[in-house]
């Protein structure tokens, strides 16, 4: 694992630090190292949530690292399977990821927030999408992302404009999950994995797929898509022990013993 990107395991979930001083900048080595943290997430049974975070508190990620543009790397390089930061095109995951915006998050920083399925915000936190004041758009996600979790019209004026979003007006617009202090974020984070790990891993891996699966869909057609018997982990959700372990538990009044099967 890459200097600029340290893990960290607790209680079953992978926590991924962004650690490039002074912004937390990504370049494609970096982008690199962060997909095979969320690679190794995915392919580790023993991990069952996500949380992306960075060191220090003044920035989650500055997004794109302008140096390294400025020195040649191109700004359509090639930042390996996962897309930029590891996790913008990564597609199909089923373990939920949680980003613990410590600080500014901007542009591809932001694209990096977006990408993940829950956000945590510590209260000094500002996200934005500066990406037209430097002559380039936010196409490593931002661009399709931002306006599903946003007004049309909020999120049209972040894009065309540049604007900063204070966390309070994120979580107002339901953007954000949490806002806490900077100095509850990791537990947050950590609280609202626990949350996640307290359900049985096929749970949640359906819940993943079928969201995945139908996004964009009317209900009718969400249900057609659901019952087609060809999303593999809702299938297998249904034919699991544990999908019989949770009602039994329920019944006998004892937590529940998943066995992931």
């Amino acid at each position: 694992m890459s200097q600029a990107v340290r893990t960290d395991v607790v209680d079953g979930v992978l926590v991924v630090t962004l650690d490039r001083p002074s912004a937390n900048a990504i370049d494609v080595a970096t982008s690199l190292a962060l997909y095979d943290a969320f690679a190794r997430l995915e392919r580790d049974p023993e991990l069952r949530a996500g949380i992306v975070t960075g060191a220090g508190e003044r920035f989650f990620s500055a997004g794109w690292d302008l140096k390294a543009a400025a020195a040649g790397e191109a700004v359509d390089a090639d930042h390996g399977p996962g897309g930029f930061a590891g996790l913008t095109e990564l597609f199909g995951r089923t373990k939920p990821v949680i980003a613990a915006v410590n600080g500014l998050a901007l542009g591809g920083g932001l694209e990096l927030a977006l990408a993940a399925d829950l956000l945590v915000m510590a209260d000094h936190a500002e996200i934005a999408l500066p990406e037209v004041r430097v002559g380039v758009v936010a196409d490593s996600g931002g661009l399709l992302r931002l306006p599903l979790r946003l007004p049309d019209a909020v999120a049209r004026e972040m894009l065309l404009t540049g604007r900063r979003m204070a966390a309070e007006e994120a979580a107002r617009w339901g953007l954000a999950n949490r806002v806490v202090p900077a100095s509850q974020l990791l537990d947050a984070a950590l609280g609202l994995a626990a949350e996640i790990v307290a359900g049985a891993p096929l749970a949640v891996a359906a819940v993943q797929e079928v969201l995945a699966a139908t996004a964009g869909l009317d209900v009718a057609s969400g249900f057609a898509r659901m019952r087609s018997g060809e999303l593999a982990a809702y299938s297998a959700m249904l034919a699991s022990a544990d999908a019989e372990e949770g009602p039994r538990a329920f019944a006998e009044k004892r937590p529940p013993h998943w066995q992931g099967r």
